[in-house]
């Protein structure tokens, strides 16, 4: 049966061949073996497709007779043909992908996906991500709160400000990398021999190591210790929220911190509760209040407030405070009282009678 290499890689009968190097390029990208979530038998098929579709003559016989060209006689016996599954490599010209080549990628990111770091560049060193979780009341999530938290993490050596080196003394060029920072290695893989460069480990990319080491963190330019950080928790934030702290993770030498994640928890409330950027409360009224109506005064986030309740509420009716609920990007939410009427279980005899006269007169 015929297989469809323009549907394989998704480009058009009349694709250019630039067309079908970028469709290949990110196919290859996404389906390759040595990534997480890829697809030998997709990654063949894409090979197979490219290889036959990149070769003008292959792509005529191809249009003519299908996939099963390779079998028709006079044409080259399938030697080196479209089956040639990971080795067919050798027809796909990567030039085109160096210094932009028009194209939107870059040959060294697909190289730095398969191989952790390939291609001519080095990888930016980078701390580790930490996370922990602080507990606020009701009332910091609403208007927001600083909060300074106590955390064992790996941090700049303050002795040598990062450096590694004892205070005063000189750096010597690193023999390992010769002061370049980076070393050259050659791996074996499926695609053939691939050279790649990495960050060197002796002086961590510096190109350059302490002459004597710092004698708090060892020459590291690291060390564990306890350090206060400032959480500045804004206003408006929800239970379960997260916060994150550019570069207030763990150190490392010659790099980037890394990033601190922390995450919120709420304190329920008393008496408030939150339903988006407004406030819900309950309050009890008397019959009486409820028929004839009252100033009633109340305590808020904000301190006390005088409501008044119209008379003749009904049971579960809401009043609304405008204003008074939760800021968010410069606006606040309302204030929702929710009236709950209470009648009472037993009512004495000069109760009785005045409801019976309220009865008689049709209330």
């Amino acid at each position: 049966m015929s297989k469809d290499y323009y549907s394989v890689l998704g480009v058009d009968k009349k694709a250019s061949k630039e067309e079908i190097k970028k469709a290949f390029y990110k196919l290859a990208h996404k389906y390759h073996p040595d990534k997480k979530e890829g697809d030998e038998k997709k990654f063949k098929e894409v090979n197979e497709a490219y290889q036959t579709l990149s070769d003008d003559q292959k792509r005529a016989q191809y249009d003519q007779f299908g996939s099963n060209y390779q079998n028709m006689s006079g044409f080259g016996g399938g030697q080196g043909g479209a089956q040639g599954g990971f080795g067919g490599f050798e027809g796909f010209d990567f030039s085109g992908f160096q210094n932009g080549g028009g194209m939107e990628f870059d040959l060294n990111d697909i190289f730095s996906d398969f191989f952790g770091g390939g291609g001519s560049r080095s990888q930016k060193r980078k701390g580790r991500d930490i996370s922990t979780e602080i507990q606020i009341s009701f009332a910091d999530s609403v208007f927001g709160v600083t909060q300074k938290i106590l955390l064992s993490k790996t941090s700049k050596c303050s002795t040598c400000d990062g450096r590694g080196a004892k205070p005063g003394t000189k750096m010597e060029t690193c023999k390992h990398c010769k002061g370049t920072g980076k070393v050259h290695e050659a791996k074996r893989t499926i695609l053939g021999t691939i050279s790649s460069t990495k960050v060197c480990d002796t002086c961590a990319g510096r190109g350059e190591i302490p002459k004597e080491s710092c004698d708090s963190c060892k020459g590291k330019g690291v060390l564990h210790k306890q350090e206060e950080i400032t959480i500045n928790v804004p206003e408006g934030i929800n239970n379960g929220d997260s916060l994150r702290m550019t570069g207030a993770g763990e150190a490392v030498l010659n790099g980037a911190a890394g990033d601190l994640y922390i995450k919120i928890r709420v304190l329920p409330h008393s008496i408030f509760k939150r339903e988006g950027n407004d406030l819900i409360m309950d309050l009890d009224l008397k019959l009486t209040d409820a028929l004839l109506g009252k100033k009633e005064s109340i305590e808020t986030l904000d301190g006390k407030i005088d409501v008044n309740i119209p008379e003749g509420v009904a049971v579960n009716e809401i009043l609304r405070v405008k204003g008074k609920g939760v800021p968010v990007r410069g606006r606040r939410g309302d204030l929702l009282i929710k009236l709950n009427i209470k009648i009472p279980n037993k009512l004495s005899k000069k109760e009785r009678e005045l409801v019976e006269k309220l009865k008689e007169e049709g209330i």
